[in-house]
């Protein structure tokens, strides 16, 4: 599970002269807003246009670069109220496609959904590290030898990202992206700017609202980060939710002994988790070692739907034999790969530079938190020896002024666990949507009704959930509920594990 990767080619040089906008005006950013878009069909059923920006928003008559945006006009012209911007969060996350993954929900009447690559992604100017070595065995449970190569391997990979990334990496950050959303809503011609972000994307929005109250009116954060985790303790914090999951599996797994016969209590089946993964970490079967274990009992956890899928792969593993189920759960936990983006956008705040720091925290996680890869969240990232300063500090999050928003979040999210919504709908005083037992990350458009009816009602006719409201999440399995490799797949695949709200 490597985090340190590419993303495409090389960064945008320059700007044609055809494109770039002139600089007239007292207004240092009236080139940018006022700026004529060229749209031309992309993503299949939308369009897309390039919008100039400028890198440093204390130099804007300076270097520029490239946003890339995309557009699904309102189907009720009529009805239509505004543009609503969407995020899937990450940091790094491609949003050109989100206009058509919302194109049947009601708010597509509404409003004009307008997906964009954030700086240094994709279809924008792009943020391109270098690829590091890799170093570092990948491991849930390294030994304190291993330590110092996973430091190596973060240090590398700022070393690679510092050697490629140029002097535009200080400038991709949160508070220039929301800035640079502030320029979109202007070229738009729009007043207001309606917000729904995912994940790494509720920040983005908390930003922007602090940045420009007056310029944001209804804004949903799904799956929110917490405010006061920006950025290491929420990726701790994800360790401590994985094994919740896994606890509460083998609650439920307990209490049916009889038919999986992996302990008759919690503290039983969590020791015969121990001991099957004792033995794979000697003797593997066949590709499924006690890496790939510990992932795939973290990541299936999650989903309560597949609980009886993952006690029946403990047993087969129990028994000698390998587990497509558990392999495939194994394969979706090591797709979080990230790109220069995420390794920048991160370190905007300070990190610790000791590795030690990183080495005890470590330790720990390695014992208490193996489920989902833990350890990875304690282990030194690239921001412990960041190459660049940031020019700003964080954005300090406030709701100054712009409407009360809704805040969903879900019980078991692992990515942004369910302290983050509370915290993040306090702050801002939002109203927060609590999806019960429920492990999803990213819950609007994912098939959970209730929220889908509270949000939908909130967009289109305004009407806010009450300041703390609840909906169940996707429900445990039955006696009925089928448990086998493909039922697993279907269930993945149906909540398309590979599309952006998966991100963190």
């Amino acid at each position: 599970m490597r985090r340190y990767v590419s993303v495409g080619l090389a960064v945008t040089a320059a700007l044609s002269a055809a494109t770039a906008p002139s600089f007239g005006s007292t207004d240092p950013l009236a080139p940018f807003t006022s700026q004529q878009l060229s749209w031309t069909p992309c993503q299949n059923t939308l369009e897309c246009a390039d919008v100039i920006l400028p890198l440093d928003y204390t130099r804007p008559t300076a270097d520029r670069i490239s946003l890339r945006i995309s557009r699904l006009k309102a189907s009720d012209p009529a009805r239509r109220r505004g543009i609503l911007v969407l995020n899937p969060g990450g940091p790094g996350g491609s949003g050109l496609a989100m206009p058509r993954f919302l194109a049947p929900s009601a708010p597509a009447a509404v409003y004009d959904l307008i997906g964009f690559d954030p700086r240094g992604v994709g279809g924008s100017t792009q943020l391109n590290c270098r690829t590091s070595p890799e170093i570092a065995k990948v491991d849930s449970r390294p030994t304190d030898a291993d330590f110092p190569k996973w430091a190596a391997e973060a240090r590398a990979a700022e070393d690679a990202c510092q050697r490629m990334g140029g002097a535009i990496r200080p400038y991709i950050n949160t508070a220039n992206t929301a800035r640079d959303l502030d320029v979109v809503r202007a070229v738009l011609g729009e007043e207001k700017l309606n917000y729904l972000g995912y994940s790494y994307g509720t920040y983005l929005g908390a930003v922007y609202g602090s940045l420009f109250p007056q310029r944001l009116d209804r804004s949903v954060l799904d799956s929110a980060v917490h405010p006061e985790w920006i950025w290491r303790e929420q990726f701790r914090a994800q360790a401590v939710a994985y094994r919740r999951n896994v606890e509460l599996w083998a609650s439920w797994v307990a209490g049916r002994h009889d038919k999986f016969a992996l302990g008759s209590t919690a503290t039983e089946v969590m020791a015969t988790l121990e001991q099957i993964a004792a033995r794979l970490a000697v003797n593997p079967v066949g590709d499924q070692t006690r890496t790939t274990f510990d992932a795939a009992v973290g990541v299936g956890a999650r989903f309560r739907p597949l609980w009886a899928d993952i006690a029946a792969a403990v047993n087969q593993l129990k028994a000698g034999t390998p587990s497509q189920s558990g392999l495939l759960m194994a394969q979706a936990a090591q797709g979080d790969l990230v790109s220069g983006v995420f390794n920048t956008v991160t370190c905007e705040v300070d990190w610790p530079t000791d590795v030690h720091t990183y080495f005890e925290d470590m330790r720990v996680f390695r014992e208490r938190y193996p489920y989902g890869f833990g350890v990875l969240r304690a282990a030194p990232t690239t921001c412990a020896f960041r190459t660049f300063t940031p020019p700003e500090p964080a954005t300090a999050l406030k709701r100054d002024g712009y409407p009360i928003g809704v805040v969903v979040q879900a019980e078991g999210d692992t990515q942004t666990q369910y302290e983050s919504g509370p915290a993040m709908a306090s702050r801002l005083g939002h109203s927060l949507i609590t999806v019960r037992d429920e492990g999803k990350h990213g819950l609007y458009g994912s098939g959970n009704k209730c929220v889908n009816r509270k949000v939908n009602r909130y967009l289109v006719d305004g009407v806010l959930p009450g300041s703390s409201t609840t909906c169940a999440g996707d429900p445990r399995p039955t006696p009925e509920t089928p448990t086998s490799a493909e039922h697993t797949k279907s269930y993945l695949d149906g909540r398309g594990l590979a599309v952006w709200n998966q991100q963190g």
